[in-house]
């Protein structure tokens, strides 16, 4: 693949791709950022998907970056609201997460690299002041709006400090320099934020290398789903739009998804316990990780059908759903070939992290997995 394919692969939405495409053709240095919250343990989602495009854009020349917001999951009350802990468990955990999944599917972890929130607010006047200017441009209402980034509804009750979560969000994409900005599709508020308010910043702009203004370019990857049946059920595509992100795997509910150390009983058992309905395909979670974030990073793989065994390549996406909706695969067999594929891409993980320096800090993270903090 070239450059600008590299970067576009299995993404759900880049804005805009004629940015890209100029950044490219211009020969700018790429610079890429994509923040995560210190909120408990790592599921695939966060591991698996996120890394999935890092190798991507490490294949492309571009200089991947992993901020760890520590101040953003302390105004957001992670991991009980101690900032002490969320800092350790940043440093400890998140860090060699990212970089044993990202080596397990092939990615540069040497080449990766990290930046924790508090390291970068620390004696920065020019961020404050960045943060400062974006809130003048950006209005209290669009700020209200954006709360969902993290996690919180419009009409929840908040205090003011998570209102400065977004615009914060927002300014460290023009401190660290990235013009690759890059998340799931639930982050997309914060960064059309960015986007509009690039061209309006006197302190720390985003620059070309002609020392030109320019918007970050936002690239969006696919949100894998939870496990379990949504609360409406039929749903249609529009309903599910909607709802979307509430549906989406989350650390907050522990038995909807996997997280990348579950032992092969407990991923087994999750996944044998899914909502996969038969010849659905709008929403079945257990295919949807199958040709979202499995058939990627195995490239190949045979599935049980009413023909035989059918070997399914990474650009047959499209032919798995297809004969799923038309009956040829059954969801017990969907799930088998899930559950022996996905043990086949986590076991190294998990055998990685039973090493007694990381016993600790996973069994302070597993109370908080079960109490949803």
């Amino acid at each position: 693949m070239d450059k600008l394919s590299l970067i576009i692969n299995n993404l759900e939405e880049v804005l805009t791709e004629d940015d890209l495409k100029n950044l490219i053709r211009n020969k700018n240095r790429l610079v890429h950022y994509i923040g995560f919250e210190i909120s408990g343990l790592i599921h695939l989602g966060t591991g698996l998907m996120s890394s999935l495009k890092i190798k991507d854009f490490q294949k492309a020349g571009v200089k991947c970056h992993i901020f760890l917001a520590d101040w953003h999951s302390y105004i957001n009350d992670k991991l009980g609201g101690d900032l002490k802990i969320i800092k350790e468990t940043a440093v400890k955990y998140y860090q060699e997460a990212f970089k044993v999944c990202l080596e397990q599917i092939g990615g540069n972890s040497q080449k990766l690299e990290f930046i924790l929130g508090s390291e970068l607010y620390h004696n920065n006047d020019l961020y404050w002041l960045t943060f400062i200017e974006i809130s003048k441009n950006t209005t209290l209402a669009r700020i209200q709006r954006s709360i969902d980034i993290m996690g919180r509804k419009l009409k929840e009750e908040i205090d003011f400090a998570k209102l400065c979560y977004p615009p914060m969000q927002v300014a460290d994409i023009f401190a660290i320099g990235a013009n690759l900005v890059h998340a799931g599709l639930d982050q997309r508020k914060a960064h059309v934020i960015a986007r509009d308010v690039a061209l309006k910043l006197k302190f720390k702009p985003l620059l070309d290398k002609n020392k030109k203004p320019i918007k970050p370019i936002a690239l969006h990857h696919h949100i894998l789903l939870g496990l379990a049946k949504p609360p409406k059920w039929p749903i249609t595509e529009s309903e599910l739009k909607e709802i979307l992100v509430e549906l989406k795997m989350s650390k907050s509910k522990p038995e909807s998804c996997v997280f990348i150390h579950d032992s092969k009983e407990e991923v087994e058992s999750k996944i044998l316990r899914a909502f996969c309905p038969p010849k659905e395909t709008l929403f079945n979670p257990p295919l949807d990780w199958l040709v979202n974030l499995v058939l990627p990073i195995k490239k190949e793989i045979s599935i049980k059908t009413s023909e035989g065994i059918k070997k399914y390549k990474e650009h047959d996406k499209a032919k798995i759903l297809k004969d799923y909706q038309n009956g040829l695969i059954h969801p017990l067999d969907l799930k088998e070939v899930l559950i022996k594929n996905l043990w086949e891409i986590l076991e190294p993980i998990h055998n990685h992290f039973k090493n007694e320096k990381f016993k600790k800090i996973i069994q302070q993270l597993e109370v908080k997995k079960h109490d949803g903090k």
